[in-house]
């Protein structure tokens, strides 16, 4: 692959993963402005019925509210795989690949933010949880969640189909059960042995003619 196209397919990869970075966690921190505005903790508002409603609570733990107690490890957990992502984003060619790590990025982002600068301290922050639909997830989420759980259902998707990092599909060499190097090749061709045997007017020699 030539240097300018191996340029362009990173610059188009870059720009997928940083607009969607920003998106997701521009559509989350404003959900969560807006339920924190406008909601009381513990409310509950049916949108669709028993499918869709908010509800407003304050998670110290994981994504769906697991795990509580561990903010400080979610947190550097979370810093951790933002670094990661930052500096792995140059070996990107895919566009697909670019959104996986885009929605990723943009959720870790989302939650990190409120870890961080929500109350009750710096670090030890409650994410803004608010969405639950009771007849797909028995939890309570947000945005950023969603987003998170997206990408690595793309990421499943595409490692299945072997795609990678550059957008080419992994081709995978079919089995020789019999071991024969080139198909079609005749063994008496390779093998002069195992050629029959001749007489010198060219017919097919018999065990008596080729004896000494």
């Amino acid at each position: 692959m030539a240097p300018k196209v191996r340029t362009k397919g990173r610059s188009s990869a870059l720009i997928v993963l940083g607009l969607a970075a920003l998106g997701i966690y521009a559509l989350d921190q404003t959900a969560k402005f807006l339920v924190v505005s406008y909601l009381t903790e513990g409310s509950t508002v049916r949108v669709l019925g028993d499918v869709l409603q908010w509800h407003y609570v304050r998670n110290p733990g994981a994504a769906f509210s697991l795990a509580t107690g561990m903010t400080w490890i979610f947190t550097i957990i979370a810093a951790a795989v933002v670094v990661f992502i930052v500096i792995f984003a140059g070996r990107i060619r895919s566009l697909a690949w670019a959104l996986v790590f885009g929605l990723l990025l943009g959720g870790v982002l989302g939650n990190l933010t409120d870890r961080l600068f929500r109350e009750p301290s710096f670090g030890l922050g409650h994410v803004v949880d608010f969405i639950t639909t009771p007849w797909l997830i028995p939890a309570i989420y947000n945005v950023a969640d969603a987003s998170i759980v997206t990408s690595m259902v793309i990421f499943m998707i595409l490692t299945i189909r072997g795609v990678g990092l550059d957008g080419r599909r992994a081709v995978r060499e079919p089995a020789d059960p019999a071991g024969v190097a080139a198909a079609g090749t005749d063994p008496a061709e390779s093998d002069p042995s195992s050629a029959p045997s001749q007489t010198a007017d060219g017919a097919p020699a018999t065990p008596t003619q080729l004896a000494p």
